[in-house]
């Protein structure tokens, strides 16, 4: 016994040594890795809101180029009564669309047009050529370009676009939008937020004091470069004193401000078309200060457990002299038997508490699928929104015009030309309700019993939902069923989402590829029905066919899918009785192969 105290008293100081040597370590690298996944979060969040914002108006210059009135300006820019009405025109759109600034420049970088023409600080006048966004446009392009204004000296995103007439470039139409509702949700927050050009300089920030600083050397090679597009205008461009290091995979920043200095975890995001970079900091000083306030308890916690154990030991003596002295041992071990009847007792208690709770859990298992399952469907309509835009663009593009052309015939008198035209605009509008309804129901929760489906029906109400996937990834997909498979065992709506999910990820396995064909076809084998969607794609590497179907999985980047698409497909199908499998086609191209039984009204028919 007294040798069991003696090491009890040497192995409870060497287990608070090394705690305080490996265990601070490891606490601050588990740490560091979940904030880690925390500021990730909110990175893709940023580049999300930031990519949303600007892809609202990236297609409006190319449209407002086209309209007759600019393209009658820049034909005869001279024109005062042309330049009253682009100048009026732009103010109009520039108030709808919500945007910064609208103008339009001649092929020697003049301002012939703006929305703002009555303001004190007009850009009408301004000769802009040396702007990259105008160089690129006037060369024929698309061009996007950030940069602080040199007339309004305020921050913005710039896109331009050629005004052509008959094969010539007349001018350049410009959109201004303005950045600072973004950067006002970033004070604040947990998260220090900021975007840095491809010189390292920090174009939009939540810390004011950080504007306009270089997060790399200010060195003459990149100050000649800024200078030259004269993105900041003449702001002071200064150097952010920072230091950075790596901590187990984990990029560290130290930035010195005002005397103090203060680390950050740092995780970054570059954005290609927009030509920046996106920056998330977390301070490490909260991270660090909870590994330190978990290490002291457990610090605590072994040495209550060591005196515990000591107090046990010592009990546990006394009850051994006492039982050697006594004759009363088996009283002592009478009341023992009573109190470890009493744990067992208490345990069969709680076990029975246990077993509640995990039906309890069950349940929330089955409500989150489904919220899963809503999830899933909402991501698959948020990844099909820009296909949609174009959708309904052209038939808002087209209203307005016969809007413009009816006004003008009532005006003449041609009253039943313009009836046609009203008939025409109420034509598209039905066309945009149609597209509407069947987005609306894909996106509605499902309560919903199995019972007899037509497949072709769910087939047609699927490819409304895909048509603009498949446009905007120049798929072809062919449909193919068998007379015999038309009527399954499922859920409408259930089965739409299934169907959505798989043709979507086929657009997105062939786009880009010189062989973009999809194939959907439905066959009768005995009393199932098989539904296979084939592509040409890359197909399923092997590494990963394994996990395909697992919640969270994907291989998109970032802020390009949820990763339940699949995983919410194939409970679905679960849910129907039947089965989702994925294989590679011996010619190439991945085929997801679908199994549901035959509906027992198509069953009875049959015989």
């Amino acid at each position: 016994m007294k040798l069991r105290h003696a090491l009890a008293f040497v192995i409870l100081p060497i287990l608070v040594v090394l705690t305080i040597l490996q265990g601070g370590a490891l606490l601050t690298r588990s740490y560091m890795n979940e904030a880690s996944l925390q500021a990730g979060t909110t990175l893709r969040l940023a580049v999300a809101a930031l990519g949303g914002h600007l892809s609202r108006y990236e297609p409006l210059p190319a449209l407002i180029a086209d309209h007759d009135d600019i393209e009658a300006l820049l034909q005869s820019p001279a024109d005062p009564d042309l330049r009253r009405t682009a100048n009026q025109y732009l103010k109009e759109i520039n108030g709808l669309l919500e945007s910064s600034d609208i103008y339009v420049m001649t092929p020697d970088g003049n301002t012939i047009a703006a929305s703002n023409y009555e303001a004190p600080g007009t850009f009408i006048g301004q000769n802009f050529d040396y702007r990259p966004y105008f160089q690129e446009a006037i060369a024929g392009q698309q061009a996007r370009f950030y940069a602080l204004g040199t007339t309004s000296l305020k921050r913005g995103y710039y896109f331009s676009s050629p005004v052509e007439v008959g094969g010539t470039i007349l001018g350049v139409i410009v959109f201004k939008v303005d950045i600072d509702t973004i950067e006002a949700s970033w004070r604040g927050g947990e998260y220090e937020i900021f975007v840095a050009d491809p010189e390292g300089i920090i174009f939009m920030t939540g810390n004011e004091t950080w504007l306009y600083n270089g997060i790399l050397p200010l060195d003459a090679p990149r100050l000649a470069r800024t200078q030259a597009s004269r993105r900041y205008a003449e702001a002071e461009l200064k150097p952010l004193p920072v230091a950075e290091s790596v901590y187990y995979g984990q990029h560290l920043m130290r930035i010195a401000s005002e005397g103090t200095t203060r680390e950050y975890l740092r995780l970054s995001h570059y954005m290609p078309e927009a030509d920046w970079t996106v920056n998330v900091l977390l301070d490490t000083a909260s991270v660090r200060a909870q590994a330190r306030t978990t290490l002291i308890a457990i610090l605590l916690f072994i040495c209550l457990a060591g005196l515990g154990l000591a107090v046990l030991w010592q009990r546990r003596a006394r009850v051994v002299e006492r039982l050697r002295l006594q004759e009363e041992a088996r009283n002592e071990l009478e009341h023992r038997v009573a109190e470890r009847t009493a744990d067992l007792a208490r345990v069969n208690e709680q076990i029975e508490l246990e077993i509640a709770e995990r039906r309890l859990t069950e349940q929330e298992l089955r409500k989150t699928q489904a919220d899963l399952i809503q999830a899933g469907k909402l991501a698959g309509l948020g990844q099909m929104s820009a296909a949609l835009s174009h959708e309904f663009n052209q038939p808002l593009a087209a209203a307005k015009t016969y809007a413009d052309s009816a006004a003008l015939l009532i005006d003449r008198g041609r009253v039943p030309e313009a009836q046609d035209n009203v008939r025409r605009i109420s034509a598209l509008v039905d066309r945009m309700a149609f597209i509407s309804r069947h987005l609306r129901n894909f996106a509605r929760k499902p309560n919903e019993k199995l019972g007899a489906v037509p497949l072709p029906d769910v087939i047609a109400d699927t490819m409304e939902i895909v048509t603009p996937r498949l446009k905007a990834a120049d798929a072809d997909l062919a449909i193919e069923l068998d007379e015999q498979a038309f009527i399954v065992r499922a859920g409408p709506v259930r089965l739409q989402q299934v169907l959505v999910n798989i043709i979507s990820n086929a657009a997105d396995a062939v786009e880009g590829l010189d062989d973009r064909r999809i194939r959907l076809s439905a066959r009768r084998e005995g009393d199932l029905v098989v539904i296979e969607v084939r592509d040409h794609g890359p197909g399923v590497p092997a590494a990963i066919a394994d996990r395909i179907f697992d919640p969270f999985f994907t291989t998109k980047g970032v802020g390009k899918g949820l990763g339940l698409g699949l995983s919410i497909s194939y409970n679905i199908i679960k849910d129907f009785g039947g089965n989702l499998s994925v294989t590679n086609h011996p010619d190439g191209g991945a085929v997801f192969r679908i199994v549901l039984d035959v509906a027992a009204r198509a069953q009875e028919a049959a015989e």
